[in-house]
């Protein structure tokens, strides 16, 4: 006790030493009790008193006519039990009363006084019940109207009376405590009920022991505790139902299997008291004869109040505080300082322990208990005592803004400092992404792979991460701390992140491609998009495989499970994947073959077919509508014609040609495929064909659309623009048949053609005039004004063709001379 540390947590309240007991109260005080909101004293004259908070007279009544010993507040109800000396009705029976008064009921007593109702009356000792000097007394309220009611007496014997008192429906019983015959040595001191689950359990004191009674067993079981006791007053019981005892060497605690913890405060234990968690102890000082009231926090082992006192004959806890009664009528009202003006004290003397034990036993809020934790953490940080402050800034965690601790342990030289601080920050969940940020760099900074692999993979599963997963990733993979990042990215299902690592980082292609092919299909589409153009460029072959199961998987399962091609929806198109090719053409080329040859009946084979024959017509396999560039390289090819029609192409690489003129073979099979004669529309886009014909000079398959479409002017102009003379004839024999189908105006067309032209053509006007003769499509002047036109043609070139008009006209002409002569003839006849 002399090692405790004293300190003034508890101060005086209502003036301090001069508060006195109201005038009204003119007898000897005998007995107090609390309850309720009330203070309530009994006097040797019988009355007794209640007060309120200010310890100001509220009401009396007479209680008993002779004098009251014991009174009790009952706490369920406003019910006061009083025993005290009443008249006795015969020298036989003593005048010793136990009463019960309501005390919400007032009853009217003359003018100007009134007095609780009394519901009860009993006599205390009977015939059964020998009478004995009362020492000590306690009620129980089991469940109300039942009490329990202890009287302890002198002679070692307690009365037990249970019942409901107001109706009269009481049992009683007898308790032996102690036998012992000595003088004095027997008496019940003390008494202490515990309710331990469903058993009722009573504690009873003597000078010589201390006993405990099970009330469930009938009849009650006494067990010896000790064989140590006290004297009146030195007996109280804790919040956690144990009973304390005060002796001259030490203060005990008893459980109900024995003695417990002892502590050895010196001095005669006038009173003893239990408040709040703190013992309330009045010591008489033998040496000096002054009375001290000391009151005691076990827990932190400290002294939270001390007051050298005058003589106490009653010990109260009322309203949060502690009175005492003084035998002079004085009065003392101790109250508990508040948590804030405790924690000042403490830290103006720099007793942080102190503080956070304070806050910690007194159940503060856990705010409150950190902010106590930072001031420490301050004052260790002061003093440059880094790893006892960081101690203590962790345990502020979830209450201080971590920033605050960051800030102080940001210096290099308190890098292990900081790094334990942010792993509890992560152990709690309660880290930031710039928490992670920082914490993964200061195990980098540090080297400290083992803690890495520890902070990186210690999850239990996916889901669980301490830490913002993508931070994590980042942050490693600066560092070049690569395989964490793929860990943590392929626990967290972080796909993309995964990859970008072995294929930006690593070049580990051929592991992305099979990291890749474990995907569900969903997943692996989604990261093929994201990264194909990088696997496309070092792995084509593998690649374009992986888009053919992504794009055809379970192909010929959907064919048996729906004849419409419904399923095949389902599965990703590759024109999906067409911008991972940008830069790669010849292998879109490859996969577009690939899957049209697969799937013949895909929901987009018209942007396939597009595409595919934007690839075949291409001179340089550059498309504008994917790439103007072929990895930097320029081929020169320029494209031109040739009298026959025959596309040439100038260029060093013979294999280039070569390329180009396969291509363009497969762009016309594909435009003929592609429109079968019985659709009305091709699978393909016309006008776009057209153009990229155009764009390209590629007049076989722009005769071939042409024709198809039935454009014959368009196609004949395709021959006339090239100069073509001999295809230009005979297109015109095959579409200018109208026998067939054809345009007989095509040879007139024709015919203009050769009257523009410029230069000797007279083979093939005069092989063009057959036709236009046999058909009698143009008139002869029609004929020799087109003709006209071109200088380089003779009359020779239509002598032939004017002789036979010339002479067909002669035989019309003499024919329908004939025909007037008869006409005329027959006419005269009439």
């Amino acid at each position: 006790m002399y090692q405790w540390r004293k300190f003034e947590f508890f101060e005086e309240k209502l003036g301090g030493g001069k508060c006195k007991i109201p005038e009204e109260i003119s007898g000897k005080i005998e007995c107090a009790s609390s309850g309720r909101g009330k203070l309530v004293i009994g006097c040797d004259d019988g009355t007794v008193s209640l007060l309120d908070r200010g310890l100001n007279f509220n009401f009396g009544f007479q209680a008993h006519s002779s004098s009251a010993l014991f009174l009790q507040m009952l706490k369920q109800r406003n019910f006061l039990v009083s025993i005290g000396e009443d008249e006795q009705i015969s020298p036989q029976q003593s005048g010793m009363c136990l009463k019960v008064f309501d005390l919400d009921k007032m009853q009217p007593e003359g003018s100007s006084t009134t007095s609780p109702d009394c519901i009860g009356i009993l006599r205390i000792f009977t015939n059964q019940f020998p009478q004995a000097k009362i020492t000590s007394f306690l009620v129980l309220e089991e469940a109300p109207p039942i009490l329990l009611i202890a009287i302890g007496l002198d002679n070692g014997c307690i009365y037990c009376i249970k019942g409901d008192i107001a109706r009269e429906r009481i049992t009683r019983f007898k308790l032996q405590v102690d036998s012992s015959s000595g003088e004095g040595n027997s008496s019940v001191t003390g008494l202490g009920f515990r309710l331990d689950g469903q058993a009722l359990l009573l504690f009873a004191v003597t000078p010589n022991s201390v006993s405990l009674f099970s009330m469930q067993n009938q009849p009650p079981r006494r067990q010896l505790l000790d064989q140590i006791g006290c004297n009146v007053n030195s007996v109280a019981m804790s919040d956690r139902s144990e009973l304390i005892i005060g002796r001259p060497e030490a203060v005990y605690f008893y459980e109900v299997d024995g003695r417990g913890p002892c502590w050895a405060f010196e001095g005669e234990k006038k009173f003893l008291g239990w408040y709040r968690g703190y013992l309330l102890c009045v010591i008489a000082d033998q040496r000096n004869g002054k009375n001290t009231f000391n009151i005691y926090d076990l827990k932190n082992r400290l002294i939270a109040h001390s007051l050298v006192v005058k003589e106490v004959s009653h010990m109260l806890c009322e309203w949060g505080n502690i009175i005492l009664i003084m035998t002079d009528k004085s009065a003392l009202c101790i109250g508990e300082k508040d948590m804030e003006s405790k924690l000042d004290m403490l830290f103006k003397k720099n007793l942080y322990t102190v503080a956070i034990n304070l806050v910690q036993t007194q159940q503060a809020d856990a705010s409150a208990t950190a902010e106590v934790l930072r001031k420490y953490g301050d004052h260790l940080y002061s003093k440059q005592d880094y790893d006892e402050a960081m101690a203590q800034y962790i345990h502020t965690i979830g209450h201080l803004e971590p920033s605050y601790v960051i800030q102080k342990f940001l210096d290099a030289q308190r890098i292990y400092n900081l790094t334990n601080y942010l792993e509890n920050l992560h152990e709690k969940g309660l880290a930031s992404k710039d928490h992670t940020t920082l914490l993964l760099n200061c195990y980098t900074k540090l080297k400290d792979v083992e803690k890495l692999n520890v902070f990186i993979k210690s999850e239990d599963g996916v889901g669980e991460h301490k830490f913002d997963v993508e931070t994590a990733i980042r942050v490693c993979r600066a560092a070049n701390y690569h395989e964490h990042a793929m860990y943590v990215a392929k626990k967290a299902g972080r796909h993309e992140w995964y990859l970008k690592i072995l294929l930006e980082d690593l070049g580990r292609y051929d592991e992305a491609l099979q990291y890749i092919s474990s995907l569900e299909p969903s997943q692996a589409g989604v990261t093929v998009k994201e990264y194909g153009k990088i696997l496309i460029e070092h792995k084509p072959a593998e690649t374009i495989n992986i888009l053919m199961r992504l794009c055809t998987e379970d192909i010929e399962l959907a064919k048996r499970v729906t004849s419409n091609g419904g399923y095949l929806s389902m599965l990703p198109s590759p024109v999906d994947f067409l911008n991972i090719f940008i830069h790669h053409p010849q292998s879109l080329m490859d996969f577009l073959e690939k899957y049209t040859d697969k799937v013949k009946d895909s929901p987009a084979q018209v942007e396939i077919h597009n595409t595919l024959l934007e690839l075949y017509l291409s001179i340089d396999l550059n498309f504008p509508s994917i790439s103007q560039v072929n990895n930097g390289t320029d081929f020169n090819i320029k494209a031109r014609t040739v009298p026959n029609g025959k596309l040439a192409v100038d260029g060093k690489n013979l294999s280039i040609e070569k390329d180009t003129l396969e291509r363009r073979e497969k762009g016309l099979r594909l435009l003929k495929s592609a429109w079968p004669a019985d659709l009305e529309h091709p699978l393909y886009d016309v006008d776009l064909a057209i153009i990229l014909c155009e764009m390209n000079a590629f007049k076989e398959g722009l005769l071939y659309l042409y024709e198809k479409m039935k454009l014959f002017k368009e196609v004949i102009a395709c021959y006339m623009q090239v100069h073509d003379h001999e295809g230009l004839i005979a297109c015109c024999k095959r579409l200018g048949d109208s026998g067939k189908g054809g345009d007989p105006t095509l040879w007139a067309d024709l015919l203009k053609y050769f009257g523009e032209l410029g230069e000797d053509c007279s083979k093939e006007v005069k092989e063009v005039l057959t036709y236009i003769e046999r058909d009698d499509i143009l008139p002869p002047i029609i004929v020799l004004q087109t003709l006209s036109r071109n200088p380089c043609l003779t009359l020779s070139v239509i002598k032939d063709y004017i002789a036979r008009k010339l002479e067909q006209e002669s035989k019309l002409i003499e024919e329908d001379r004939r025909a007037i002569e008869k006409y005329q003839v027959g006419t005269k006849l009439f």
